[in-house]
């Protein structure tokens, strides 16, 4: 593993998180209420489908124009006054970084990796949060530069291509054994499993498990070493 350039990070389970986040059946029943009938697995559908196809097709830079979307999809027109609200509900549930997350980054930094944001999640969910660390990332990847979902290879191939690095000189680091691990790896990256919360007990195929961030920037730096 000698030679390693880069580091690449997961954003939702890994660097960030949403504490209590706002559920379909919440907003299901804000819309009911409202006169429009829009049900929890309805909206689930239609949310998962501007997120991850008409996102990274056309980008959207906040929550009404994402909403906007979903009710275009749902053929639901609602009133300003509903898209508005639903827009403030949301936003004010935003990301959060978990405590661990800036000093394992601002330490990659500091040893010289390349650093790269590798998720499909729009970035005005969560550039608030890493907004302290903004500078320390080399570039920030998501479905709307990729013009993918993070499931298609072309994500972490064009990360690679700007960053200017090979797949054996970078290293993923996710909580997601398919996404984060099982793809990566096909493609010659090396991988580091995050299981935060010690939930994980199948067989990882990642180079490596932790359970701190700050853990696996070590664990980078000490591969870095090997010849």
């Amino acid at each position: 593993m000698a030679g390693i350039k880069a580091v690449l990070f997961d954003l939702h389970g890994t660097l960030a998180y949403v504490e209590k986040p706002v559920t379909d059946m919440k907003i299901s029943e804000y819309l009911f209420n409202r006169g429009y009938e829009v049900s929890p697995q309805q909206l689930k559908a239609a949310w998962a489908f501007v997120s991850f196809i008409d996102c990274p097709k056309y980008g959207y830079r906040n929550w009404r124009s994402f909403f906007s979307r979903i009710f275009w999809r749902l053929k639901v027109k609602v009133d300003r006054e509903t898209l508005d609200a639903i827009a403030k509900l949301l936003e004010s549930k935003p990301y959060q970084l978990y405590p661990d997350a800036a000093e394992a980054v601002i330490k990659a930094k500091e040893n010289r990796f390349k650093t790269a944001i590798v998720t499909t999640i729009a970035y005005f969910k969560f550039k608030k949060a890493v907004k302290p660390i903004r500078k320390c990332f080399d570039f920030v990847m998501t479905g709307c530069e990729a013009k993918c979902d993070k499931s298609n290879p072309e994500m972490y191939q064009r990360v690679l291509e700007i960053l200017r690095v090979k797949p054996h000189e970078a290293v993923m680091i996710g909580d997601n054994m398919q996404l984060d691990i099982l793809l990566p790896k096909r493609l010659g990256i090396n991988t580091i499993l995050l299981n935060r919360e010690r939930k994980i007990v199948e067989f990882s195929q990642a180079d490596a498990t932790i359970n701190d961030l700050r853990e696996a920037i070590e664990i980078v730096k000490e591969w870095s070493k090997q010849t």
